[in-house]
């Protein structure tokens, strides 16, 4: 069977890199799910989206991925992201304390676009980790 070859990078470095069997991205048209020999597509992601990729055998690598494009043409997808970050590198009590201060930020005012953006990012980094949000 075809595989998809897979491109993570955000402006710092290099995500991650490899060959999986699909694509699982939240973009600002809802959800996509790309599998080998899918038509090309150019999809706008959402901030504080989820990415998933399902290798079988190999496990899953899920990423919290910020704002960003994802292309897809010829089994390439390339995910360029804003800002991301792998589920197994996320500080959890780090993220926690981040949802905390962002959800405190937006009860105290809920015209705070910055500390929604916050607590979206907060949510996706401990979605990535695997953490009950």
């Amino acid at each position: 069977m075809a595989k998809l070859r897979i491109g993570v990078v955000s402006p710092e470095r290099e995500i991650w890199a490899g060959e999986a069997d699909m694509v699982i991205a939240k973009t600002v048209d809802g959800e996509i799910g790309i599998m080998p020999n899918h038509a090309p597509v150019l999809g706008v992601l959402v901030e504080g989206g989820v990415l998933r990729v399902k290798r079988g055998e190999a496990g899953d690598i899920v990423a919290a991925v910020h704002g960003g494009f994802i292309s897809v043409a010829d089994n390439d997808v390339s995910v360029l992201a804003e800002t991301a970050e792998l589920g197994s590198e996320v500080d959890v009590a780090a993220a926690r304390d981040a949802l905390q201060r962002a959800l405190a930020s937006v009860e105290a005012d809920g015209e705070d676009t910055e500390a929604q953006v916050e607590a979206k990012r907060a949510r996706a980094r401990l979605r990535a980790a695997g953490e009950e949000v």
